[in-house]
């Protein structure tokens, strides 16, 4: 049985890329219909549809996106053999796709991409700064950065590697607490308005190490619920309520008084930084270099 025009597979993922045949076309110098008759081509010869066509958009199948998957694979190996012949092998090139949370991403991780970016000059970044939990596979995003819980446990797709941990702490404003006084101890919690981070898909909780080790849920009211971590910041500066947040965030309100430490002596969850990237044979220097950048900063700190 003859192979596959490697050429249409090409297509097919500069389709699924662009997100339509005319991109698709484009970025391989093709019309939009010598694109479209490419894929038909291939899924003819692998008797699966790999795209849902409606007149708006396109969205892979289940099938389109596991051989999309793959042909990332191939393409990255290709990309390994390449270097290997060139002498450049583990130089970091091509375009580094990342998202990470938004405070975080723009406080943290921004300074590292200029560092990262002025390091190799062979290698761009597309970034998404936001606190919406993207699809790294389907979004085609070579690594995420998580804060806290991360997805990877069930999603055999996902490797997670941990970066660094920050500590959370409790905080609130000098206005609220001379207006509501502050928390003795745990319990007092439950008579104060606390600012809780929840989205769609998420909703966190707090929790503490109580007597005799075990980890103690709090239970706060929550009249103020936020899916941004900067959003909370701001609600506990405007005097709305106490706040758990880590360290990265709220120092520099600590230090200047904005902001005040409330039952230090609670231990805290510590957030876990931690890396996500498609389960591969290959990771690509690009997002390995990446990581490995911020282990080395991050640890020092």
């Amino acid at each position: 049985m003859p192979r596959t025009n490697l050429n249409d597979i090409l297509i097919f993922m500069a389709v699924v890329d662009a997100g339509s045949f005319v991109g698709g076309g484009q970025a391989m110098g093709l019309s939009r219909s010598a694109a479209g008759k490419a894929v038909i081509r291939l899924e003819d010869r692998l008797g699966a549809r790999l795209l849902n066509r409606t007149t708006r958009s396109l969205s892979l199948t289940e099938e389109g996106r596991l051989f999309y998957e793959r042909g990332l694979q191939i393409l990255a190996s290709v990309d390994e053999a390449e270097a290997s012949v060139s002498g450049k092998s583990g130089a970091p090139r091509g375009v580094l796709r990342l998202t990470a949370p938004d405070a975080f991403g723009r406080l943290v991780v921004l300074p590292l991409l200029e560092k990262y970016l002025r390091a190799w000059p062979d290698l761009q970044a597309e970034v998404s700064f936001t606190d919406r939990l993207a699809d790294i596979v389907e979004e085609g995003f070579d690594l995420a950065i998580r804060i806290g819980a991360i997805p990877a446990a069930t999603d055999s797709r996902l490797v997670s590697r941990v970066i660094a941990s920050d500590r959370a702490r409790l905080c609130a404003s000098p206005a609220y607490l001379a207006e509501r006084g502050e928390p003795r101890d745990l319990d007092d919690l439950a008579a104060h308005d606390c600012l809780f981070f929840a989205s769609r898909n998420q909703r966190q909780g707090w929790r503490f190490r109580g007597e005799g080790g075990a980890w103690v849920k709090a239970q706060g009211r929550s009249r103020l619920r936020l899916d941004n971590g900067e959003a909370i910041r701001d609600a506990a500066l405007a005097g709305l309520g106490i706040a758990l947040l880590p360290d990265f965030l709220i120092a520099g309100d600590l230090t200047a008084g904005r902001l005040r430490q409330i039952l230090p002596d609670l231990e805290t969850d510590d957030a876990r930084i931690v890396a996500l990237y498609p389960d591969k044979r290959l990771l690509e220097p690009r997002a390995s270099g990446f990581i490995d950048l911020m282990i080395e900063e991050l640890g020092r700190s």
